[in-house]
């Protein structure tokens, strides 16, 4: 594998030769739409349909009666079994829509959200503050903290965005290239709506309406020390923010408690990764003179808290280009999150409770 490398967020580089993932997505360059997802596509479906009549609304089932209120009456495990079989015949046929990203929104809520929920709920328990901060409608970019050894903070973030804001967003992540050169990860990446870290894909997402995360310490914050943990690390050039500015988009701060003890990092064998081409090895208490078990995280309790946006659309359009404004801004970011991870520590009881 060649060395991995990190694409600066302000590097403006073509994506000319991104892999489409379906070969019925729309011409290269025509920026499409994602998919809507449940009753706001049901309804648009039957707008569009000048035969089908809107569908009355049917009898509420008492809970414990036969129906299937609940889901668990026959008439419940039908309909699921019919939706699982529906489903399958689509991913077999190709019948299913990606955006130009390889965006999957149908196996994303359907299977990968259902496979992250149990960890996220049950393993790590989070608790999401400040989700009504994130806009409801149009563009938005997420700044949040970095750590862990593993990016699992960025799948954590993506599931309280998806679970809890009250108009069903879906966050876009923007990640290092090392993510899109693995394999099975690539492909599981784009269909979660990943993609690379550069302002040209940035910038198209924010055009489009969608909410963007961006998290500025790329491997120097994943990799760091133990000793360092919720210490942040270098934001770069703040290349996220002149995104922002051209996009007249709000920056919404983010701050994640309990990534940083998941796996311990107390050593970094150099040697090995660059052997394998990774920006670090990680050594830790566990992991790798258990094997395999050493790679399960440690079940921390986390608080993921988003804070209140800051406006870009009162800039004017050249501000994207001064420097000095684009260090105070990230600089403002950099110290809201940071003055949030201390405020949110000292609350905590316990690493695990």
């Amino acid at each position: 594998m060649a060395d991995a490398k990190v694409i600066p967020f302000d590097d403006d580089r073509s994506r000319g030769n991104r892999r489409r993932t379906k070969a019925e997505s729309a011409p290269a360059g025509e920026v499409q739409p994602l998919p809507l997802r449940g009753a706001a596509a049901s309804e648009d479906a039957r707008a569009d349909d000048p035969v089908t009549p809107p569908a009355a609304p049917g009898p509420q089932t008492a809970a414990g009666d036969d129906g299937d209120a609940d889901g668990a009456g026959d008439g419940g495990l039908e309909r699921r079994v019919a939706a699982g079989l529906s489903f399958l015949r689509r991913r077999l046929t190709g019948d299913y829509e990606v955006d130009d990203f390889g965006y999957d929104a149908e196996l994303t809520d359907q299977v990968l959200m259902s496979l992250l929920r149990p960890v996220y709920e049950k393993y790590f328990r989070v608790e999401v503050k400040g989700v009504e901060n994130i806009p409801a409608e149009g563009g938005a970019l997420i700044v949040a903290n970095h750590s862990g050894t593993l990016p699992l903070d960025g799948l954590m973030m993506q599931v309280a965005v998806h679970d809890h804001h009250p108009a069903d967003r879906h966050l876009r992540l923007l990640a290092a290239d090392l993510v899109f050169v693995l394999p099975v990860v690539n492909e599981l990446a784009r269909k979660l709506g990943h993609t690379l870290a550069c302002a040209e894909d940035a910038e198209r997402l924010l055009a489009q309406g969608e909410l963007v995360g961006v998290m500025p310490e790329g491997f120097k914050g994943i990799g760091k020390p133990f000793g360092e943990r919720y210490k942040l690390q270098r934001f770069g050039r703040g290349g996220f923010v002149s995104t922002a500015l051209r996009q007249r988009a709000p920056i919404v701060p983010c701050s994640i408690v309990g990534a940083e003890e998941i796996y311990p990092m107390i050593g970094n064998s150099k040697t090995l990764a660059r052997l394998l081409g990774f920006p670090y090895f990680p050594l830790t208490p566990t992991f790798p003179w258990l094997g395999p078990l050493g790679a399960v995280p440690l079940p921390t309790k986390w608080t993921i808290q988003f804070g209140e946006p800051i406006p870009t659309d009162g800039y004017a359009p050249e501000a994207a280009e001064d420097p000095v404004l684009m260090f105070n801004l990230t600089d403002q970011v950099r110290e809201q999150i940071q003055h949030t991870l201390y405020k949110l520590l000292v609350q905590r009881r316990s690493v695990f409770f």
